[in-house]
């Protein structure tokens, strides 16, 4: 794409990929599942022309960034980590933080463990999710109690080998099966669902468009497809199968507050949303200096994809405060 550079930089033990555009004060893009530094296409070179120094990264497990083995690699202090040494590997002081999807838990624990490093936190898709002080179930028991006889999602992506095997059968089927009925775009009775049988797998739930929404191309397709047939899904999937071992490692976050100044955007139609719509009417108890809460009409799960003009201009409305 024009005006975007690439070049790998060590951080953390490990070797990542960026994407890059622009000079000024540095912007970290986080992706999000099932994703890549692509996601953040649009938003490179706004925020570039804006003033900005633009990285993306392919995150731990992605693209052509390092996918260590083992499952325990992609823990979230090990993910946190690799931004943070992504802004030193940059030779940068202060970063603002965006992430979308898996990326926001990634952009608020570097928030709340680095508020030194990372003077400003955007989330996209998802909200901040505070740890609560009274001692709770481990996330997984707790989705185990919350669906019953049913499957959830992240359950279902616990088990090693399981979605990778469906996905990488024919991963350009499932990458357009995914993005259309995560988006807004799809109607009701054919997005993605989150609480399905135990007789469905993940794909079932979601469906072929007849043709592509207008914010996805082909070639967007063929991108994506490209990188998890070269890398395979099981990196990705790697984050959902630390979710217990975020929580034994976290205890000392219990009732912490997101303090650096916040954006979050959604798309209403997001089935994240729905899922945790409580806790986006309730941010401001959490994010005491959240300074704005925007949830797009009609927009779906790929947020900065699917409204990318919107998510610029509250983006570069935000940095420039």
């Amino acid at each position: 794409m024009t005006g975007i550079s690439h070049r790998f930089v060590e951080t953390n033990g490990i070797r990542m990929h960026i994407a890059e555009q622009g000079e000024g004060p540095l912007v970290i893009l986080c992706h999000g599942f099932p994703e890549s530094w692509y996601s953040w296409r649009h938003q490179l070179a706004a925020l570039a022309e804006a003033g900005y120094h633009a990285v993306a990264p392919d995150q731990r497990g992605y693209g052509q960034t390092d996918r260590p083995e083992p499952i325990e690699a992609y823990h979230m202090l090990e993910l946190s980590a690799d931004i943070a040494g992504l802004v030193n590997a940059l030779g940068e002081e202060k970063a603002v933080i965006v992430g979308h999807d898996w990326g926001a838990p990634v952009a608020w624990h570097c928030g709340l463990l680095r508020p030194d490093l990372f003077h400003g936190v955007g989330l996209l898709s998802v909200p901040y999710l505070p740890r609560p002080w009274k001692d709770a179930l481990r996330p997984t028991d707790l989705m185990r109690a919350m669906v019953g006889e049913k499957e959830f999602y992240m359950l279902y992506f616990q088990e090693p080998g399981k979605a990778e095997a469906e996905f990488e059968t024919d991963i350009r089927t499932a990458m357009r099966m995914l993005l259309y009925s995560g988006s807004g775009d799809a109607p009701p009775e054919k997005r993605w669902r989150a609480i399905f049988d135990k007789s469905e797998t993940l794909l079932d739930t979601c469906f072929m468009p007849d043709a592509l929404p207008p914010w996805l191309t082909e070639e967007d397709i063929d991108f994506f497809a490209n990188e998890f047939e070269r890398t395979g899904f099981r990196g990705p999937l790697n984050w959902y199968r630390n979710i217990d071992r975020n929580w034994d490692l976290t205890p000392f976050l219990r009732g912490a507050k997101l303090c650096p100044p916040t954006l979050f955007v959604a798309g209403e139609e997001d089935g994240v949303v729905t899922l945790y719509r409580n806790d986006i009417d309730h941010m401001e108890e959490s994010v005491p200096n959240l300074w704005k809460k925007v949830l797009l009409p009609d927009a779906g799960h790929w947020i900065q994809q699917e409204r990318p003009e919107e998510v610029n201009a509250l983006l570069i409305e935000f940095l420039n405060r």
